[in-house]
């Protein structure tokens, strides 16, 4: 009977502690284990920073184009654009010309 006392004794002066430790052990153990865990973090920080390389690539080539479009617009209409546009698009050219295509 004396050792049912002292552990009850015992248990309710640790029982914060205890508690503690579970919770502890709990959220520790799933930031490593769980689905959301510390590497998967790290992980999708290298997938954004990809995905921001690919994005800085692709604003590049949209201003690119937006230049080429600018010059084929009404109020500023560049006739050698015009004319080498129309020549890649047709797929047509002088008898006397030489063509070189360059691929983008």
């Amino acid at each position: 009977m004396g050792f049912g006392l002292d552990f009850g004794h015992k248990f309710r002066q640790y029982w914060l502690l205890i508690i503690s430790g579970f919770i502890v052990f709990y959220f520790g153990f799933h930031s490593f284990c769980g689905e959301r865990n510390i590497y998967r973090y790290f992980a999708l920080k290298k997938e954004i920073a990809q995905a921001r390389q690919i994005e800085a690539e692709y604003a590049l080539k949209k201003e690119t184009l937006q230049r080429k479009v600018q010059h084929l617009s009404d109020a500023s209409l560049d006739i050698d654009l015009l004319d080498e546009r129309a020549r890649v698009v047709l797929n047509m050219a002088a008898d006397d010309e030489f063509v070189i295509l360059d691929r983008e």
